[in-house]
């Protein structure tokens, strides 16, 4: 790969690097038909676009128990592997999980917030290139801590589903498991079918028909986050080891041929180095293809950046969704970084550590969008609402100031329905 200096950058390439979008525009007008049509004619539907998109003929979309088998048939090591993840990510958002609080500002009047699992959820389980067990980990598992109910995994049809994948829906704790893949599968988790029950909120990440949909049935149902591909910036120094940050790159390259794959650092001789050892690790890698054309695009390269202090306001600009960073003061660095979705500090903190077994959530904000959105989390599935009581006391000290307002806004009767409290 070729060095560039962020000082050389043309107005098109800048724009290519801070405007990523999730490239559901051109679609979105197919998938409105896909998601209108499944809403219309249910699982009629969904047996029709599966013919199409998947090509195979389903008679029952429910595997649920095809996924209690898989955990049974599967390795010792990899069940166990998929257990230790669980644990992980589980002890990690149960820290998550907020707690009902109350104060009393003042002598009669007691304000409170109080936090209700939503009753429901789906979670998004891609397939196509590769199989992702984790992310049926990353959305079940924050969902059961949160204390959803009913958990639904919709992951697309093959004529064998991974079974690992298959596993740890069932490790995870989902309740119900379809074979529904694409806006298909998220049209049928927001409006319901004759075989799928609706739910309140759906998460998990997917392509971008799966994005274009969760954009349609947005506001029918909430959704975590409209993500586009995989990103990585690596942030270092020339104290780092050129071919762990090259790894780095070239491993999330190979997730998406538009992955956005950026390696930034104020040093120049350890950037043509990085730039070096990525043509050299690209070769070696079994989806090379992929990882060569995530290399190539207009969101990916390596940069050399003026200063340190240059290269920090680059990434805040480019707010990725993983970053990487490893540097002489990389916890100085990283309070000085604030646009990011999760962060990966030190030599021995790679991005695939949090990817499958740290404890953190690895469906993460995209595009750009890190600068003002988080990962999944409990928070996603719970809903905070507020409460009151106030004595006769409390009441009649806000009495006049909130006649005086009901008055000011000619809301009348808001006045009276205070001061009627008061009336012998």
């Amino acid at each position: 790969m070729d060095v560039q200096s962020i000082s050389d950058l043309s107005d098109r390439r800048r724009r290519a690097l801070f405007e990523r979008d999730s490239g559901i525009g051109e679609i979105r007008e197919d998938v409105q038909g896909i998601v209108e049509t499944v809403h219309h004619d249910g699982d009629e539907a969904l047996r029709e676009f599966s013919r199409r998109f998947d090509g195979v003929e389903l008679s029952d979309f429910d595997v649920t128990e095809a996924a209690a088998a898989a955990y049974e048939s599967i390795d010792d090591e990899i069940r166990e592997a998929i257990e230790t993840a669980a644990d992980n990510i589980r002890a990690f958002h149960e820290r998550q999980v907020p707690e009902d609080w109350a104060v009393e500002p003042s002598e009669g009047r007691e304000l409170g917030r109080k936090y209700y699992p939503l009753d429901s959820a789906g979670v998004y389980a891609p397939g196509g290139t590769a199989a992702y067990p984790s992310s049926v980990l990353m959305g079940v598992v924050p969902a059961k801590v949160a204390g959803v109910e009913h958990v639904a995994v919709a992951t697309p049809p093959a004529e064998e589903i991974n079974p690992v994948t298959m596993a740890a829906m069932h490790a995870a704790g989902a309740d119900a498991v379809y074979q529904i893949g694409g806006a298909q599968a998220i049209a049928a988790l927001a409006y319901g079918t004759e075989s799928i029950d609706p739910v309140d909120v759906i998460v998990g990440p997917g392509n971008r028909w799966v994005t274009a949909a969760k954009a349609e049935v947005r506001g029918d149902v909430r959704i975590d986050m409209l993500a586009g591909p995989s990103e990585v910036l690596t942030l270092t120094d020339a104290t780092a080891d050129p071919e762990i940050v090259a790894a780095e790159v070239v491993a999330q390259a190979e997730h998406d041929p538009n992955a956005g794959v950026v390696a930034v650092t104020p040093d120049a001789a350890h950037a043509e180095a990085v730039a070096d050892e990525i043509d050299r690790q690209a070769p070696e890698r079994e989806r090379e293809g992929i990882v060569r054309e995530a290399l190539a695009n207009d969101a990916s390269g390596v940069f050399l950046a003026g200063s340190m202090d240059a290269a920090v306001a680059f990434s805040e600009d480019y707010a990725p969704e993983h970053i990487f960073v490893h540097a002489a003061n990389e916890r100085d660095l990283l309070d000085r970084i604030t646009n990011y979705g999760s962060a990966f500090v030190g030599e021995f903190t790679p991005v695939a550590a949090g990817d499958y077994a740290s404890g953190t959530n690895h469906v993460l904000p995209t595009g750009g969008s890190a600068a003002i959105a988080s990962g999944l989390s409990v928070d996603n599935f719970v809903r905070p609402a507020t409460y009151q009581q106030l004595s006769e006391e409390g009441l009649e000290t806000l009495r006049e100031t909130i006649t005086t307002l009901a008055e000011a806004e000619g809301l009348e009767a808001h006045a009276h329905s205070v001061e009627t409290r008061f009336e012998d």
